[in-house]
Parts: structure tokens; sequence; C-alpha cells
């Protein structure tokens, strides 16, 4: 199985004032091709700054960051990143919103065009093409964002809490719908979550991530086959992942 992302010992300290605030430490991971790994872990402990120095957002930290073999510094690497607001601009329609990354690499033409559209009905955005931000729904944000995100050019994805602000129908909606979508079009991910359940259902592997500074307090293997189904909830599995996660979390 191909490495996508590998992070040796990374530590990450800021400097506000004089006064040195540590936010990661020492933490370790991997995410192999196709794979689903999930973070969790209590807020502010420095998970969204982990996917920021993948990102390129942030920089002076310790440690090794190894892009498909590659170091991170020097890896013409891109990854799909979305952050935790889906920071959709409202003076351009959902169409246009999408396309964005298309029109910052100069791949918009009459094949991505059509790609586009093709995508649209995928990501259940459909007769929303010419609607502005402020008129479609959370949920349809969320969608118009991760098509965004999606159309960036890379097979590596990170994804930062892309559904905490939604409520527990819609957002349980959304992660089946995105489960069907990476099956389909076979990208890594690197998710970011603080529900429990949310994890156990999308992930390969969760790693539990300590209080600041942040470090690996156990890794769970999610065994779940795939595609995965709502009934896994009920099952005396799933509450055994729950349990290992909660306690790490403690």
């Amino acid at each position: 199985m191909n490495t996508k992302i590998e992070i040796k010992h990374l530590s990450k300290t800021f400097i506000h004032n004089k006064e040195y605030l540590e936010v990661i430490k020492d933490i370790s991971l991997i995410l192999y091709e196709n794979e689903f790994v999930s973070l969790i872990g209590p807020s502010g402990c420095g998970k969204s700054t982990l996917l920021r120095i993948l990102a390129g957002l942030e920089n002076n930290y310790s440690g090794d960051i190894l892009v498909c073999g590659k170091k991170l510094d020097t890896s013409s690497a891109k990854f799909c990143y979305m952050p935790q607001k889906d920071l959709l601009m409202p003076w351009r329609t959902v169409y246009k919103n999408i396309i964005l990354p298309l029109e910052i690499d100069g791949r918009l033409n009459s094949s991505k065009a059509q790609e586009v559209t093709k995508l649209i009905k995928e990501f259940g955005l459909e007769g929303f093409e010419n609607y502005y931000p402020s008129e479609i729904s959370g949920g349809m944000k969320q969608r118009a964002g991760l098509l965004r995100t999606f159309l960036m050019n890379s097979d590596i994805m990170l994804l930062d809490e892309p559904f905490g602000a939604l409520d527990a129908i819609t957002r349980m909606n959304m992660q089946e719908w995105l489960l069907t979508v990476l099956n389909e079009h076979k990208k890594s991910v690197l998710f970011i979550t603080h529900d429990i359940d949310e994890a156990v259902f999308l992930s390969d592997r969760v790693y539990v991530l300590s209080d600041r500074p942040a470090s690996v307090a156990t890794v769970v293997d999610i065994k779940f086959g795939r595609p995965r189904t709502r009934e896994m909830l009920s099952t005396y599995d799933f509450l055994e992942y729950k349990n290992l996660i909660l306690k790490a979390l403690k």
C-alpha cells in the first residue's frame, strides 16, 4: 500500500509577545493511499494547526513530513484543503465558487466544464448552480465547499471539521454522501472531527490526541468493511471502538 503522508515527530511552538505556546508535541502518523484517517481531540489542542502545516500555511515546525516519499518542503505535492468554514465567496454564484480552483490553475476548459457539470449532479447541487451562498442551505454550502476543494489538483484531501456546524440529520446524510463520493473517486483523506461516532463511522484509523500540546494518546484501527451502513452504529464492535476513544480522551 502506497504511503501518501507520513509525519514523524512533528512539534510546533508559537511565539507571541515573547511567550512560548507549544501546540503540537512529537506527533507521528501515517496516511496510506485511499485511506480515511481521522484526528480527534479536545478543542484547541492543535489539530487544525497540523492541517495548516501540511497545507503550507504554518512553518517553523520541527520533525519530518513526507508526502509520497518526499519531504514536504521540497515536494511539489498539493492538497485539497478545506478549513472549518466553507469560505464561499458571497458575491459569486455556487457555480462560480466551485470552479475557482480551475480558474486559478488555468485548467478551466470545455472538457473540465463538462466534468464540473457531471460532478455538480453527483454532489447534489444540480439546479442550484446560479444561486448565491446566502440562498442555499448549510448542507448545500458544505457540498459546494467540498466540491470546490475536490477540484483542487490533488488526490489527498485535508478536511477540518467540514460538518461541524450542521444539524444532526444533515450531518448524518453528509457523512454517508461523502463516503459514496470518496469510494467513487479514490481520494486519501485526513479528517478532523470532535464527534466520536463520526470518526468511527467514517475512518479506517483514528488518532486520538491529547490536550494541548497535542500528542498521540492512542491509535484505533477501525476494522469495519466498506461500504459503511448506519446499522453499524448499534453493533457491539461500534460501541467498543467508541469506548476505546472515550477512554483515551479522558
